[in-house]
């Protein structure tokens, strides 16, 4: 997921280069979106590791 927000970045700052302004615009939106969803599912799936961790010492 963080793959294709890096490439839907690039695409985006390529058009923002070539002119194409509403083609970046939306590109950089989904990359926004994104990034932000692998940084929750991360964010998640690491308390819930650590919570593990804790439950299997005990």
């Amino acid at each position: 997921m963080l793959r294709r927000a890096f490439i839907f970045l690039l695409i985006g700052l390529l058009a923002g280069l070539l002119g194409f302004t509403g083609v970046a615009g939306a590109a950089v939106g989904i990359a926004k979106v994104l990034f932000f969803l692998f940084l929750a599912l991360f964010t998640l799936f690491l308390l819930l590791g650590l919570l593990a961790v804790n439950k299997l010492r005990k």
